[in-house]
């Protein structure tokens, strides 16, 4: 358990912190993974290079290509409900290939400099074709995990 007494301010020394990667689906479809650094905090000890740091991580996805037959496939449909998750009309697709979203952040911290680096990676993808989005795309939800790992700059 982390206690947010412990927390302790470090500084940003440089920064990479947004990452964007790719993922390709079993329908043709091209999403993009979008995640940025948004916060880096020193949090203790750990036996990686004597500290532990927590990393506040946000990401999104957004459609970047689909073949016209999925835009013709919903064009009719209604605007995906935005309070609300649907219940009906999702089905589990295939992720056919991937290029993980990758930041960095080098912070200075207690025991030196460190690049801390965050790899999101997508591992289950859905889709919705019985709704549409504003932009005539069928409703893609997307799963991801973050990793965080980090070192001393050299």
């Amino acid at each position: 358990m982390i206690s947010l007494l412990s927390l302790v301010n470090i500084h940003t020394v440089s920064q990479q912190p947004v990452g964007v990667g790719n993922i390709k689906l079993s329908d043709g479809a091209h999403l993009r993974l979008k995640i940025l650094i948004v916060d880096v905090k020193e949090i203790g000890f750990s036996p990686f290079g004597g500290v532990n740091f927590y990393a506040n991580v946000t990401g999104g996805v957004y459609v970047e290509s689909i073949p016209d037959s999925l835009r013709e496939l919903v064009k009719d449909k209604p605007l995906f409900p935005g309070l609300e998750l649907a219940r009906d009309g999702w089905e589990l697709l295939d992720i056919v290939e991937q290029k993980p979203a990758e930041a960095l952040e080098v912070v200075q911290s207690s025991r030196g400099e460190f690049v801390v680096r965050v790899v999101a990676e997508a591992v289950m993808v859905a889709r919705n074709t019985h709704y549409r989005s504003p932009t005539n795309e069928p409703i893609y939800w997307v799963h991801w995990l973050y990793k965080v790992s980090w070192k001393p700059r050299k």
